[in-house]
């Protein structure tokens, strides 16, 4: 089995520069367009540069940064975060991701500290779904200034759309400082509250 290549040591906050990596120069730089290039079109050429190389990434390879959890609003929330397979527990450390990158579909693992969550990524015209379980979002990717932010545009469940009354709201942004990427995801439910939320970053390669 090929290694996957680990671009970085932890950075826990406060260290801005990644002090080591390995990888092949054909991961951090690929020739082609990836799938986020290809949803956002030149607008891509706008975000932060950390930003930018994360999601030129292609193949198998393994990032590490750090991580802060919430835990779900209330028991539905929680029922709710069970079946996508997001974090339960309130928490914070290290974080692991392995990344399979290909032109139109990606899987990411995140090895939170407690929770290991798994979603799966497919080009879908100008928009990226991600499958988390039984749950298909359909985001629209916008850069925002070097910002880069998905609006969520629909969800299905189990195949059957979610009318708009009970559409979840979402916040997921990632921003670029230096080597480091900082990400911000959460969503919550109408009467039922946050579901999943956690902030931190990854360490970029260059």
């Amino acid at each position: 089995m090929d290694r996957i290549p680990d671009y970085t040591v932890l950075a826990r906050p406060g260290r801005s520069r990644v002090s080591q990596w390995q990888a092949s120069a054909s991961h951090a730089h690929p020739s082609r367009r990836s799938m986020y290039q290809r949803a956002m079109g030149d607008s891509f050429d706008g975000l932060a540069p950390a930003v930018k190389r994360f999601h030129q990434l292609s193949g198998s390879c393994a990032l590490r940064g750090w991580v802060e959890t919430q835990k779900p609003a209330s028991f539905l929330a929680r029922l709710m975060a069970r079946a996508l397979g997001t974090p339960r527990e309130a928490g914070k450390g290290p974080l692991r991701l392995k990344l399979d990158a290909a032109a139109v579909t990606e899987t990411w693992t995140r090895r939170f500290p407690r929770k290991t969550m798994v979603s799966r990524l497919e080009l879908n015209g100008a928009e990226v779904d991600e499958v988390l379980g039984p749950a298909r979002l359909s985001f629209a990717l916008v850069s925002e200034g070097t910002k880069l932010v998905m609006h969520l545009r629909k969800v299905r469940l189990f195949g059957i759309s979610c009318p708009s009354w009970l559409m979840p709201s979402v916040v997921a942004e990632e921003i670029g400082e230096g080597d480091l990427l900082h990400f911000r995801s959460e969503a919550r439910l109408p009467l039922i509250g946050v579901i999943a939320s956690y902030h931190g970053h990854f360490v970029i390669p260059r």
